[in-house]
């Protein structure tokens, strides 16, 4: 449950520390006072969006740090997944922090996280029921939410939705093999061609680096040839003079003769003579090169015409021969696919079938899990509501058949009949705000009962009720806290009365700006606070009222 919740510079707050306890707990005080904004800052820990207005005029940021204890051994193993976890104690801190120009920043036990982590572990800490969500019993689509939070169908579900997603593939797979004759035969004849260029060019990779060298080679030909006979002359010698050899021999037999009677000579012969037989393989490897070095003219032009012949296809199909004949493979499978569609389009057929019934099979139970919840539903809801002063109000679950959908097979929609022996009708079209509000706790309270999170919040329960249904209200709210943490903002003294811990939420004005405080209030306090919203004033007839509205509870 939440133990604390420390606020700072959150609107008109600008500092408030609440110790909250197990039970009902109560936010009362003035309109405008900042009761919700206690709300909006459980909101910010819990990870929700929420506007950066948020914070408080003329301050840098706003922070919420929210205390957890007891923790579910649920929330620990998500917690576990996420890479956190909770102190020795099953004590939880969560932190969030918002600057004014919108960024912030969380916190999980101390270690950084991000909001949408935080707002997943936030969902499981806490339910916050706001007007918004009287809102949701208005759209039909949310109702089979609530149904089958109730009936704990979500499994069947799920295994419904991986059936039909597999169908769904199936048939979207089969609309492609559908295509049209025409645009089919077309397509064949552009993949045949695009196969056959390329096939007949029977490309390798890396061809055309090594083909542009050989054409670099063939152009400059006639240079290469004059450098490469220089190069050989200069080592073997030419018709009028010796070359670079024949010194370097009579340089060898002239340190062999010297190195006979001087050491240093000997060795220095022998490093003469290993340069001199590594500079006559190179003069006999020049020979051979000189004496292959011939091309007919029109090899130039064979390679012109292959390197052309290459461009062309990687300027159609890809960079390089590699993406080339990756383009290649892409287009036979292409083509397979599109020879083999008929046979590939039957098969297809067949699974479509198949995937459909075994849909139609689960939709069919998870109906009729939806149908068998509904009737629960409609007992337990009919019982809360009657308990909450609307004993004639009937509320029903219409679920009609429909297509076979992402949800099933069923429309379902929520209808409420206001008075014995009229007819069930859409929510939307009879029930008034105060309706709602029941309409919503009565959900609550049977749907308390199905999870497992351990803090309810609501804001304004009571809009649009007064006297008697108020009083129900309250009971129901305590009543609903028996084995859990309910949080609740009101104006209502009925409800008040109930709390097993009352805060004040009061506003001041200092110095041309408001502040806002939050105070626990004891026995007295809450007798006076209790007063003042039956009377408007603390009148000593209100003080009696307050007290006798106490009693009543105590007892």
């Amino acid at each position: 449950m939440l133990t604390s919740l420390h606020i700072e510079n959150i609107a008109v707050i600008e500092q408030a520390s609440i110790d909250l306890g197990i039970g009902l707990n109560i936010l009362t005080g003035e309109t405008g006072a900042g009761k919700s904004m206690v709300i909006d800052a459980i909101n910010v820990v819990l990870g929700e969006r929420i506007s950066r207005d948020i914070v408080r005029t003329g301050s840098d940021q706003a922070r919420v740090t929210a205390v957890f204890s007891d923790v579910s051994t649920k929330i620990c193993k998500k917690l576990d997944d996420l890479g956190y976890s909770v102190d020795e104690d099953g004590v939880l801190l969560i932190q969030r922090t918002i600057s004014a120009e919108g960024k912030g920043n969380c916190r999980i036990n101390g270690q950084p996280t991000t909001v949408a982590m935080l707002r997943t572990i936030g969902r499981l800490l806490v339910n916050i029921h706001g007007q918004h969500e009287n809102q949701s019993l208005l759209s039909p689509e949310r109702h089979v939410d609530y149904l089958e939070q109730l009936g704990g169908i979500s499994p069947i579900h799920a295994e419904y939705s991986e059936a039909y997603e597999r169908f769904s593939m199936i048939k979207r797979q089969l609309k492609q093999t559908e295509m049209d004759d025409g645009l089919k035969a077309r397509r064949v004849d552009m993949l045949r061609y695009q196969i056959e260029e390329i096939e007949s060019a029977d490309l390798n990779p890396g061809e055309e680096d090594e083909l542009k060298s050989q054409r670099e080679i063939y152009r400059n030909a006639e240079k290469i040839a004059v450098s490469l006979s220089s190069a050989r002359e200069c080592l073997s010698g030419g018709e009028d003079s010796g070359g670079v050899l024949s010194w370097l021999s009579h340089a060898v037999s002239s340190l062999q003769d010297a190195g006979r009677y001087v050491e240093d000579m000997a060795e220095l012969a022998r490093r003469a003579e290993s340069v001199l037989y590594d500079l006559e393989e190179c003069s006999e490897e020049l020979r051979d090169y000189v004496t292959h070095f011939d091309f007919e003219p029109g090899e130039l032009e064979q390679v012109e015409d292959r390197l052309a012949q290459i461009h062309k296809l990687t300027s159609k199909y890809g960079k390089d021969e590699e993406e080339v004949l990756t383009f290649l493979e892409q287009a036979r499978q292409e083509l397979d696919s599109i020879e083999m569609s008929d046979i590939k389009a039957e098969q297809l057929k067949n699974e479509l079938i198949k995937a459909e019934n075994i849909a139609i099979e689960l939709a069919k139970k998870l109906s009729e899990a939806r149908r068998k919840a509904a009737r629960e539903f409609e007992k337990s809801v009919g019982e809360q509501l009657a308990f909450l002063d609307m004993p004639g109000v009937r509320l029903s679950v219409s679920i009609e058949p429909g297509e076979l959908g992402p949800g099933g097979i069923d429309h379902v929609e929520f209808l409420i009949a206001p008075n014995p022996g009229e007819t069930p009708r859409p929510l939307s079209k009879i029930a008034s705000g105060g309706e709602l509000s029941r309409i919503m706790l009565a959900i609550k309270s049977v749907m308390a009962h199905a999870d497992d999170i351990d803090t309810l919040v609501f804001d304004e329960i009571d809009t649009g009720i007064s006297g008697y249904a108020a009083h129900k209200v309250g009971i129901k709210l305590r009543e609903t806290s028996n084995s859990r943490q309910v949080i609740c903002v009101t104006h209502l003294a009925q409800i008040g009365a109930q709390a097993h811990h009352h805060f004040l939420i009061e506003k001041s004005v200092r110095e041309g700006r408001t502040y806002t405080n939050v105070t626990a209030l004891d026995y007295d306090g809450c007798i006076r606070e209790l007063a003042r919203i039956i009377g408007g004033s603390v009148s000593p007839a209100a003080l009696e009222t307050a007290r006798e509205m106490l009693s009543k509870v105590e007892k």
